[in-house]
């Protein structure tokens, strides 16, 4: 059986090491100041993001491609290929066209494309060029015999009006017109 270790006279082991709260406290409140120094060099070295500002499309947003079609959805299938609309930018896939709007048009996909939520705001200069940019797009058209509303147009109803007059003298016995009241309701222009 073995003894039990007996305390050897010469043999310090009552040692138990004791903390210098001083010394700790100091250390502790110099990493707090590093780290506040640290957070505002971070903010200080980058230059605040400058953004540019909204901006119309220049692509029309495609919805009417995919109306009435069927998909198989598999889960492997990657993100382009899944059930819903992808937007490459955020690399999401939204499930219906309208949130799928909302998306395009919300914040996180305009900053992912690099734009603001705030709007340039125009000169006197720029809104005059506007204007004329528009008026010259909504020429008035000049009056032609194949337009839709054109003289073509009016000779064809006034053919139909009197192919329709016509033949309801022509089929109309006037005994049975009468029976059936039909006969009130002839027009009196010719």
């Amino acid at each position: 059986m073995a003894q039990p270790r007996s305390n050897a006279v010469g043999v310090d082991n009552t040692f138990r090491r004791k903390w210098d709260r001083e010394e700790f406290l100091q250390k502790a409140r110099e990493r707090e100041r590093q780290e506040e120094e640290d957070r505002f060099k971070s903010k200080d070295k980058a230059p605040p993001v400058q953004r540019k500002p909204l901006k119309h499309r220049d692509y029309e947003v495609d919805l009417d491609s995919r109306l009435g079609k069927t998909q198989v959805v598999t889960p492997i299938a990657p993100l382009s290929q899944q059930a819903g609309y992808y937007c490459a930018v955020c690399e999401c896939v939204v499930k219906d066209s309208a949130n799928y709007l909302d998306h395009i048009n919300g914040k996180k996909h305009q900053r992912a494309l690099g734009m603001s939520m705030r709007v340039e705001r125009a000169t006197l200069q720029q809104v005059q060029e506007r204007f004329e940019s528009l008026k010259k797009r909504k020429v008035p058209e000049s009056f032609s015999e194949q337009g839709a509303f054109g003289l073509t147009h009016r000779n064809n109803l006034d053919i139909l009006k009197e192919k329709a007059a016509q033949e309801e003298t022509e089929d109309a016995d006037p005994d049975m017109a009468a029976m059936m009241g039909f006969g009130g309701f002839k027009s009196s222009k010719k």
